[in-house]
């Protein structure tokens, strides 16, 4: 049994090496999954209207929501939602037309919105709401609603970011294991 891949238009999600989906999530339209990501329960992901680019070894996790937003006149490109390498975006996460850099963790349950910028090895706190256009500087921790720099990062802290990504991604491989050998 595997997860909805549905086409919009004449966009069809793509996906590289090793991707785990699981079978209640759905993706549709113009998505891109590069190799090693996993897709866990009841996770939805619309590249309806933009385009979703997640990459190598990121993990969206249970009862996330990712979306972008359409181009128009006051915003020629839109907003696409793309996620960098080695990302883990807790559970019932929203990601919205937002761009997400390497090695960043976004806490359970927070909203990132459209045009907001999250440089490279970041942590944001459960529960925070990063504003449209708002951008997370490189090497800090962010919390709150709406979010405000905290402090920085140690370096056990940005160590633990690239953990967490490797971490779920021997998870989904052990996943991936198990469906082959149940399959017939």
């Amino acid at each position: 049994m595997s997860a909805v891949l549905r086409p919009f238009k004449h966009y069809y999600p793509q996906q590289g090496e090793r991707v785990m989906l699981d079978a209640s999530s759905v993706v549709v339209g113009d998505v891109t999954l590069s190799d090693d990501v996993g897709i866990w329960p009841l996770v939805v992901i619309r590249g309806d209207v933009n385009k979703v680019l997640i990459g190598k070894r990121s993990n969206i996790q249970d009862g996330s929501v990712l979306h972008v937003t359409h181009k128009s006149a006051s915003q020629p490109e839109g907003f696409p939602l793309i996620i960098g390498e080695d990302v883990t975006v807790g559970h019932k996460a929203m990601l919205h037309g937002c761009t997400i850099g390497n090695r960043v963790l976004v806490g359970m349950g927070s909203i990132l919105l459209d045009g907001a910028i999250i440089e490279d090895d970041v942590m944001i706190g459960a529960g925070s709401l990063v504003p449209p256009g708002k951008r997370l500087q490189s090497g800090y921790l962010y919390v709150g609603s709406p979010v405000k720099q905290i402090r920085p990062l140690s370096e056990q802290e940005i160590a633990a970011l690239l953990y967490s990504a490797n971490n779920y991604v021997g998870w989904k491989d052990d996943y991936l294991a198990q469906e082959s050998q149940t399959q017939p």
